[in-house]
């Protein structure tokens, strides 16, 4: 349930009794969502993030794909569009595949390319472990099914892989609504509701 399920609170008094609950319970108070563990890494509302899908994304925006291989989880890749003159990120499109006998590279690149075939990828330093089978790394095999795969794993600009370097440029884009999510990618907002801490630690 939530607040606007309430029907006893009249409409015109929502926003004020919403405005006032602190930002990082807002989701919890009003919509009802749990607040995990020590509390949530990206403690902002859904509708601070959302926008409508975009119809047509302007040629001169930068397009990426962003992958994550999965093992122990989905297969998941997130499409983002960067418009440099005003330095926002837009996701425009996400894919969470389940693993399981005969999935692997060859349907993961076929569903990638049908959205944005052309657009490179950015992919995880776990890109260069071999596959047991055939021995290739993987990287290699999602190249070898035609994505554009970059040449080197992603990584900061002084080499660095951190995790908490990439929550807080995330953060800070979300605060400055310099990151926009379309609002239809449910999968996307279920995955930011349920990144949290425990213990100060983030919980994969």
């Amino acid at each position: 349930m939530t607040i606007h399920d309430a029907e006893h609170i009249p409409v015109d008094r929502r926003s004020a009794i919403i405005a006032a609950y602190p930002e990082h319970e807002r989701e919890a108070r009003v919509n009802g969502v749990p607040m995990l563990g020590s509390g949530l890494i990206y403690p902002y509302s859904d509708e601070s993030l959302a926008e409508p899908a975009l119809e047509d994304v302007p040629p001169h925006w930068a397009k990426i794909w962003g992958i994550d291989f999965g093992y122990e989880h989905p297969f998941a890749a997130v499409l983002l569009a960067w418009d440099k003159d005003t330095d926002t990120l837009h996701v425009l499109h996400t894919l969470k595949i389940k693993g399981g006998p005969g999935i692997g590279p060859m349907q993961h690149a076929a569903a990638m390319k049908t959205v944005a075939e052309n657009a490179p990828v950015a992919w995880p330093q776990d890109g260069h472990q071999h596959d047991k089978g055939g021995g290739k790394q993987l990287a290699q095999q999602y190249k070898d099914q035609g994505l554009r795969m970059l040449d080197h794993h992603a990584t900061w600009p002084n080499g660095s892989n951190s995790v908490e370097a990439g929550i807080e440029e995330t953060r800070l884009r979300m605060e400055t609504g310099k990151l926009k999510v379309a609002r239809h990618l449910s999968q996307w907002f279920e995955e930011r509701r349920l990144y949290h801490r425990k213990d100060g630690l983030i919980v994969k």
